[in-house]
């Protein structure tokens, strides 16, 4: 079975690829974490299938498709990336068929109708954070706005308590980000420590929710019920285990990057300000252009060939998103960025049975962020002499200083 287009002829031979792609990470590294879409690039036309120390790596949009709709020749192995775990986070890796069963369950959850009934909490939310600093004529927008608009929502919905904030960031962070690089023995013993500590918390929370139900998503994985079938506690605490992970970085990651376009580029800010209309659509390009989510693990279920060679069964294979967000095969003028962009079938949510569930709750949070933010201020820069701070793991900004005038418009 053959998958991923043919690479150019000497592609993986040549000394430019060899000297600077044969290393590539796809979880971003430093170097190149500001301005990645060049590196990309690169590898769609130089190395579209690319072997490197830690796997197999896509970067055309043909081929992640391929790779993100054949579940069956491209499993979610939870073995295809180290995070510590006992058992698979629900339902990202599990595969067919069981992988259905939790969708049927977990989907109604997050439909745009129960997604919706959250806007006004989001809008007051937003407003509140930006009345604390609006005056001011400075913030770190990252700290201020980023990390407690979704992390804020979201232990609202799980009913989990705000005040463990810090503790809830230093968790998710031990996964995802863990000390010693990845890979490496201390990078497993901090993310195995980590998980233990995860499992423990929502152990006690979910015996909680069984003895006192409340008015949160804990509670309702307890009691959905789905033609007669219900979630056990341990699949309770793996979806708990992956939602901590995606819920307090994800939306952070997303608006910290989308300002720092915005700040570098007042004319598309402008038009923001000018059409509110454009918020919506500018949503949907900036999640396809700043690629924060850079690709999804995945390991090989069945031998099977990629780019014209064969590979065994278990070998490790890296769809890179977002590389593919930016394949001129299937977005025009893919280095434009352009808010009024037809047809945007970007993959920032990822693609096929394992596509994000919270996209739709993303989406509310990010369109709400930027239409409070440039209602109240619309005119704001990076702080003269400073620069945004990024992350690895997701492509994130740690500080992102910027200055406007006191009191906003």
């Amino acid at each position: 079975m053959g998958y991923g287009n043919a690479e150019p002829d000497g592609a993986t031979t040549t000394a430019s690829v060899l000297d600077d792609l044969s290393e590539f990470r796809p979880i971003i590294n430093p170097e190149i974490i500001d301005e990645p879409q060049p590196v990309y690039h690169r590898l769609q036309a130089e190395a579209p299938v690319l072997d490197t120390a830690v796997g197999v790596c896509l970067s055309r949009h043909e081929d992640v498709m391929d790779a993100l709709r054949h579940p069956e020749v491209f499993g979610s192995d939870m073995n295809a990336v180290h995070l510590g775990t006992d058992r698979p986070l629900i339902p990202l890796q599990i595969d067919p068929p069981d992988h259905l069963r939790y969708r049927k369950i977990l989907d109604p959850l997050f439909a745009p109708r129960e997604v919706n009934r959250l806007e006004g909490e989001v809008r007051t939310l937003t407003n509140q954070l930006i009345d604390a600093f609006v005056d001011d004529g400075r913030v770190d927008y990252a700290q201020a706005v980023a990390v407690p608009l979704p992390c804020t929502v979201f232990l609202a919905l799980m009913g989990l308590p705000q005040e463990q904030l810090g503790d809830f960031l230093r968790m998710k962070d031990g996964i995802i980000r863990p000390e010693g690089g990845f890979g490496t023995d201390a990078c497993k013993e901090h993310q195995r420590a980590t998980a233990l500590e995860i499992y423990a918390y929502f152990a006690q929370a979910i015996a909680d929710r069984r003895a006192n139900p409340r008015d949160d998503l804990i509670t309702r994985f307890t009691t959905t019920e789905v033609e007669g079938d219900r979630l056990s506690d341990e699949e309770i605490l793996d979806i708990c285990f992956l939602f901590i992970m995606a819920g307090l970085d994800t939306v952070t990651a997303s608006l910290g990057c989308s300002m720092v376009y915005l700040a570098r580029h007042p004319e598309q800010r402008r038009r923001l300000v000018d059409d509110p209309s454009l918020v919506p659509g500018a949503v949907e390009e900036l999640l396809r252009w700043e690629g924060v989510v850079p690709g999804s693990a995945r390991m090989l279920a069945q031998d099977a060939e990629i780019g014209g060679k064969q590979y065994p069964k278990g070998t490790p294979v890296h769809v890179l998103v977002a590389a593919a967000n930016l394949d001129p095969n299937e977005f025009a003028d893919p280095d434009v960025v352009d808010f009024a962009r037809e047809g945007n079938r970007h993959l920032a949510f990822g693609g096929g049975i394992h596509r994000c569930l919270g996209s739709h709750l993303a989406r509310l949070e990010i369109r709400v962020a930027l239409d409070e933010w440039h209602r109240r201020i619309p005119d704001y820069e990076i702080a003269p002499g400073a620069a945004p701070v990024y992350i690895n793991g997701l492509r994130a900004v740690q500080h992102l200083p910027l200055v406007f005038p006191a009191g906003g418009k």
